[in-house]
């Protein structure tokens, strides 16, 4: 199935790869304070800052996850011509990510999210964002964005927030693209999209966006309706190949009549967000590789676990995912078994 004989080789690998990610990029903000009384204006916690920080968010996470794993990521997407933009790019060349497939549109604003923390928790978070779709020479820009860098890369990363940079049209003609080339394309969906993949290499909803996608409900524990859903989803989007993540039960792989459960690893959950992001970056680098599925739902499943232990949304740590793998004998069991 493929050239790699073992997990060190694998990883080795994933520094020579490179992943284009197209999708809605944002900022994240955070602004930690103390708070000790009410406001007498109104029934109002008064906030007094010590810290600010804007970090990258959406896509963005996901292009600073393919970093963490060694491999190269190139990102793909629309912003506003506004101060928050500036910010972006700014945070962009900070952590050393290329701004070539960045296009800047006088008619959007940069979305951003800020989120104000006291005592340890989250007491309001204020959103700036368009979630209408592109105007026609905006979709050309980021076509011709696009186009250029596509040819650099070994894997491309569908990441939708449902913010306006994907429409039925241009994901139809970005996965067209990739098609033509022999380049595998992996999808990370949102609501209003989420049946317009079709053709893709990879498809990863997790369980509610997949019950929300197809409008079917059924309980959790209910495998054989949860089986039937992931079939319909694959003739619907002509794509063998589905991951679907599960929360605290794990990760779910089908590829084609294969079916593979892998439980979740026990730990101590600080924080789910951001959790996503990694699962998508490590399946992606392991598509690249034409690892096996269950190899890659494994490690993946691993790595959206080990970011849930940090607060906040953080990249995947490379070196302790595979001293984990290690441990878990993750390639000997998924690889062996299925090669």
């Amino acid at each position: 199935m493929n050239q790699h004989t073992n997990l060190e080789d694998i990883f080795s690998a994933f520094d020579r790869l490179t992943v284009l990610i197209v999708g809605d990029v944002m900022i994240d903000s955070y602004l930690w304070g103390k708070s000790t009384r009410i406001s007498p204006e109104a029934p109002v916690p008064i906030v007094n800052v010590v810290k600010r920080e804007k970090r990258l968010g959406g896509a963005a996470n996901v292009a600073l996850n393919v970093q963490a794993m060694g491999a190269t990521p190139l990102l793909c997407s629309v912003i506003g011509d506004d101060p928050d933009g500036g910010d972006f790019l700014r945070l962009m060349e900070e952590r050393n990510l290329s701004t070539e497939g960045i296009v800047q549109s006088p008619e959007r604003v940069t979305t951003i999210k800020h989120r104000i923390i006291a005592g340890g928790q989250q007491l309001l978070r204020v959103d700036a964002e368009i979630e209408h779709n592109l105007v026609d020479y905006e979709e050309r820009h980021l076509e011709e964005h696009y186009l250029k860098l596509l040819d650099k890369a070994d894997v491309v990363v569908f990441e939708d927030y449902d913010k306006g940079v994907f429409s039925e049209q241009n994901i139809a003609r970005f996965i067209q693209l990739a098609n033509e080339r022999g380049i595998p394309s992996v999808v990370d969906p949102k609501k209003k999209n989420f049946l317009s993949y079709k053709g893709c290499t990879l498809f990863k909803p997790n369980l509610k966006e997949l019950k929300e996608g197809l409008k079917v409900d059924f309980a959790d524990e209910n495998l054989h309706a949860f089986e039937e859903a992931v079939a319909q989803l694959q003739e619907r989007l002509a794509t063998r190949q589905v991951l679907v993540t599960l929360s605290e039960r794990g990760v779910f792989v089908a590829n084609g009549e294969e079916k593979t459960y892998i439980p979740a690893h026990r730990r101590s959950i600080s924080d789910v967000s951001g959790a996503g992001d990694t699962v998508i970056s490590i399946a992606a680098l392991c598509m690249a590789l034409k690892t096996s599925l269950p190899f890659m739902a494994g490690l993946s499943n691993l790595g959206g676990g080990l970011v849930c232990e940090q607060v906040g949304v953080v990249p995947v740590d490379r070196k302790r995912l595979f001293q984990e793998a290690k441990e878990n004998r993750l390639y000997e069991t998924h690889e062996h078994r299925t090669a």
